[in-house]
């Protein structure tokens, strides 16, 4: 028996309890900041559409920063907050989210949902990323050209809520799981650099008649 299976076991006789996220959460619409409010130094914000692509589950610093006076007129996520995308041009994408971890409260733009939560963050994230989820936020998605599942929405959510020791089990197996995948990545990357390097090598030279023949096919 694993260690997580004992505390399964010895914290949850009756099986592990499962609520709807709006049991365990307060949903909210994030603001109203463009791409074209950005600015070089200022208050820290997180865009709906750098999600997808230019952060990963979890962050504690922001990529980019709004106006004092910008900011004014935002919704904020605090620490531990789940700041969702709740609008994308296709299935997969909408509903990806991130775990902001950053000591400081951040500016979150329009088409995002800040979920502000009982749970280990991190523990909620991955859930959110799994095909448990996705098949219930496929029933909430709904238009064609752009696909939106509404803050509401997601508050009848089913999530399960094992106790909180066993939420940090699971995100500390998780998280080495995921360090072990990102190693992995970057030694066949390297791989896959070499044998490119090895592949134009030969191809130059077995192409280089002049090469091959000594210079006789010249």
């Amino acid at each position: 028996m694993t260690k997580l299976e004992q505390m399964i076991k010895e914290l949850c006789p009756n099986g592990v309890e499962y609520k709807k996220l709006g049991d365990v959460a307060t949903i909210i619409r994030g603001g109203s900041f463009q791409k074209k409010d950005f600015c070089e130094n200022g208050v820290p914000c997180i865009h709906y559409g750098q999600i997808y692509t230019r952060y990963g589950l979890f962050a504690d610093k922001t990529l980019t920063y709004i106006s004092e006076e910008v900011a004014q007129k935002q919704k904020f996520a605090a620490k531990n907050d789940i700041v969702m995308a709740v609008t994308s041009e296709n299935i997969n994408d909408v509903c990806k989210c991130v775990a902001w971890l950053g000591e400081d409260s951040i500016a979150v733009s329009g088409h995002s949902a800040i979920i502000h939560h009982t749970l280990n963050p991190k523990y909620l994230c991955y859930y959110f990323h799994t095909a448990m989820f996705y098949a219930q936020k496929v029933k909430l998605a709904h238009g064609t050209k752009v696909i939106e599942v509404s803050p509401a929405g997601l508050a009848d959510i089913i999530i399960p809520v094992p106790p909180l020791e066993v939420q940090a089990e699971i995100v500390k197996l998780l998280d080495t799981y995921t360090e072990s995948v990102a190693a992995l990545q970057q030694e066949l990357e390297k791989e896959l650099t070499a044998r490119k390097k090895q592949y134009e090598y030969y191809r130059d030279m077995l192409l280089d008649f002049g090469t091959v023949c000594g210079g006789g096919g010249r």
